[in-house]
């Protein structure tokens, strides 16, 4: 942010962020940026993540609450509404930054999948946002005019072989957006992906490959990959009053990699590593 100090973009709203793990993680840099627009929010993770204690010195420099839940379990989300309810009276945005997926962290190929694992990657990494939608609908907690915003990645549309099942995740996740945005538009009610290039967070840091991917797409995308902190100042515009009738997108937020062929400086080191393994 140009100033420092913000523009009051989300002054009088008031929120949840689901997600936030520690200070390298997306959800972490959108509290703070939404903090310094002036936004009022809650966090929230599963219990076992809020054993780290992370979350709370993060609750600490925003004036944020706690509140614990596991996402996949339709009574603790029911009752996080009903806090949220009480504590707030009505939501203005909500960011989904959740995903996990077992497969990839116990190296499990994509052709020979543990179908358990690969439902738990949906259940935690898709239908979660369904579930909270529905239920803090149910529980008329949003307010007209809100604005929800996932975490996605290009994969949900091209196929990154470690990527695995969260492949297929995103993909759910970009649909399930696009069929609640259109039911809760009559109520001015926005709901949108974005898609974020690699991101250096504990999460992305563990795909095995990952560094490649990384360095791929920054030396593709025109632009560069953008950080944690920029796509924290984008995700507060589809939270603020500016984009109000943005909704149902996936959002690209990658330095212009997606609609990116070839870049001269992929050129190049591709030509340099030919060169190289020609004089090898």
């Amino acid at each position: 942010m140009s100033n420092g100090k913000g523009y009051g973009l989300l002054e009088g709203k008031k929120g949840i962020i689901f997600g936030a793990l520690n200070e390298k993680s997306i959800a972490w840099r959108v509290a703070l940026a939404c903090n310094r627009e002036g936004g009022d929010f809650a966090l929230s993770n599963a219990p076992v993540a809020l054993r780290f204690g992370e979350l709370d010195d993060l609750a600490e420099q925003t004036g944020s609450s706690v509140i614990g839940c596991d996402v996949t379990n339709d009574d603790e989300i029911e009752e996080l509404a009903d806090q949220l309810d009480e504590e707030y009276g009505g939501i203005d945005f909500i960011l989904h930054a959740i995903g996990m997926s077992p497969n990839i962290r116990k190296d499990q190929s994509y052709t020979d999948l543990n179908y358990e694992w690969m439902q738990q990657t949906l259940e935690i990494s898709s239908i979660s946002l369904h579930k909270i939608l529905h239920f803090f609908d149910e529980a008329d907690i949003l307010n007209d005019g809100a604005s929800i915003v996932a975490m996605s990645y290009i994969g949900g549309q091209r196929i990154f072989s470690e990527y695995s099942d969260m492949n297929d995740a995103k993909a759910l996740l970009e649909s399930i957006a696009r069929n609640y945005g259109s039911r809760l538009a009559d109520r001015g009610i926005r709901v949108n992906t974005v898609s974020q290039a690699p991101t250096k967070t504990s999460a992305g840091s563990g795909i095995e490959g990952f560094d490649g991917m990384f360095e791929f797409a920054d030396q593709l995308a025109p632009l560069g990959n953008p950080t944690a902190d920029e796509c924290a100042d984008y995700c507060v515009t589809l939270f603020s009053d500016l984009t109000r009738m943005v909704t149902m997108q996936n959002l690209y937020h990658d330095g212009g990699f997606s609609t990116s062929g070839i870049s001269e400086k992929l050129l190049q080191t591709l030509k340099d590593a030919q060169e190289y393994k020609e004089d090898d």
